[in-house]
């Protein structure tokens, strides 16, 4: 949600506890009302990682581009994912300023941000003015719908990602979501349409510097490419892994594989590990109060986002933790996290993926990401917005279980007009038919059309009061 229908939806106060609440280590200087440091960020303390096949020096901190900063058409009642189209200025004033502060691994994909990020970032890069050999570029072959499975739409869309990136070679080259689909899916995608083969040969030529794939779903297909190590030698690979999911994956999502595991296997084989989701899609930051209290007491001064990211870069198998930072807020904080990162107590670690992760698991927050791969929905509707808003209410303690409940007003009045600012009424959940063509797309395996139809009947009685 963009800052300002973020503030008018929570209102100036809560805007600005929530803020606050993601405020910066006080280690540069002071902090201004919005709970944002305003002192040097260091340009010379960031931490790196060499990849042992390569000897590629890969700042911990990776800028994940899959959620860019836009310029809005209309105002918010009429807020149309249509309407955005990438603030290009600003990305490239982000990315300049991650460059100068040591960030040097971008991530892309065709699929990000409707098909625009990939041309984004490549302008962006270019309009830095480092030279080519300054920063390592990953994307993917994000062949995930059928009529994208034949070969040559395959090299199609590896051609046009070194076209739009403004490249002769990608650094990182990833297979896009092996495990949706199981062994089947990953079989039509790239091996019995040769396209594998095909990537193989051009890191041979030099094209990719890096292969590797990305692993959501179905882990039959993460350990079938591990246990042929031998011939394909990835070079890297992309994971889920948060303090939540190392222990706990099939509690928010029962197709999740537990990072504990899915990391233990790479760093058997010395793979390193490129990692998504060290904040759960923002739900790691957006939590419940008393949660963000529990945070708050260890380390007062610490960002909420910061304890995430400090857990997934502690671990020594790691090569870069990827996050998605739309706002220059997002981006100085993690810049002060890993410039240079702090890792975690042994203690500390054990206690974010027991006491916090339990605790954590025992709100009913449904398990969106916001990776917009459900969009667009073929009758309209914001699927991610529906489910982030639902999500910010269980939060808040705006989901009432019953009229019996002592906040039950005060929370009925939230949940309803934050749900009519949040998600135009054309494109809210009682207009989802359930055809399911949102499921197969969902790298969380979430059941879309069963949850849309239980939050509609929940605005409905709120409606009603009949709850």
């Amino acid at each position: 949600m963009e800052r300002r229908y973020f503030i008018k939806t929570l209102g100036t106060g809560a805007a600005t506890v929530a803020l606050a609440s993601c405020g910066l280590r006080k280690k540069d200087g002071e902090i201004d009302p919005l709970g944002h440091h305003t002192g040097d960020i260091p340009t010379d303390k960031m931490t790196y990682r060499e990849n042992p096949t390569t000897g590629d020096r890969v700042s911990l901190l990776g800028y994940g581009m899959m959620r860019l900063p836009n310029k809005v058409g209309g105002t918010a009642s009429n807020h149309n994912e249509s309407d955005e189209e990438i603030d290009q200025e600003e990305v490239n004033r982000l990315v300049k300023f991650a460059l100068d502060h040591g960030v040097n691994y971008f991530d892309t994909s065709p699929a990000y941000c409707r098909g625009h990020s990939e041309e984004s970032t490549g302008s962006a890069l270019k309009a830095s003015g480092y030279a080519r050999d300054k920063y390592y570029i990953a994307t993917k072959l994000s062949n995930f719908s059928p009529e994208q499975w034949p070969y040559k739409e395959g090299v199609k869309m590896f051609e046009d990602s070194l076209r739009y990136l403004q490249t002769d070679y990608i650094d990182y080259l990833l297979l896009h979501g092996i495990g949706m689909g199981g062994m089947e899916a990953f079989n039509s995608r790239y091996i019995d349409n040769g396209l594998l083969d095909y990537l193989l040969q051009q890191r041979k030529a030099g094209r990719i510097r890096n292969l590797g794939f990305s692993y959501h779903g179905d882990v039959e297909v993460f350990d079938y490419l591990l246990s042929k190590q031998d011939y394909f030698h990835w070079d890297f690979a992309q994971i889920q892994m948060n303090y939540v999911d190392w222990h706990l994956a099939d509690e928010t999502n029962a197709r999740n594989t537990d990072a504990e595991y899915l990391y233990g296997e790479l760093e058997k084989r010395g793979i390193p590990a490129v990692i998504m989701e060290p904040l759960l899609g923002g739900r790691l930051v957006n939590m419940p109060n008393h949660i963000v209290a529990t945070l708050k007491q260890k380390r007062p001064e610490d960002s909420v986002a910061s304890w995430a990211f400090r857990y997934a870069g502690t671990k020594p198998g790691v090569m870069t933790v990827l996050s998605g930072m739309t706002y220059m807020e997002h981006l100085e904080d993690n810049l002060r996290t890993f410039s240079p990162l702090q890792p975690l107590t042994t203690e500390e670690q054990e206690w974010l993926e027991t006491d916090v992760a339990n605790l954590y698991v025992s709100y009913p927050t449904i398990p969106c990401n916001d990776c917009k791969y459900c969009m667009p929905c073929p009758y309209g509707l914001d699927i991610p917005a529906i489910l982030l808003h639902y999500n910010k209410c269980v939060n808040l303690g705006n989901v009432p279980e019953s009229m019996q409940a002592e906040n039950y007003w005060k929370a009925r009045r939230a949940f309803l007009i934050g749900y009519n600012r949040s998600v135009p009424r054309l494109r809210q959940a009682i207009h989802c038919i359930g055809c399911g063509r949102c499921v197969e797309h969902c790298p969380q395996r979430i059941n879309i059309p069963r949850e849309l139809q239980r939050i509609d009947s929940f605005v409905e009685k709120l409606k009603q009061n009949t709850l």
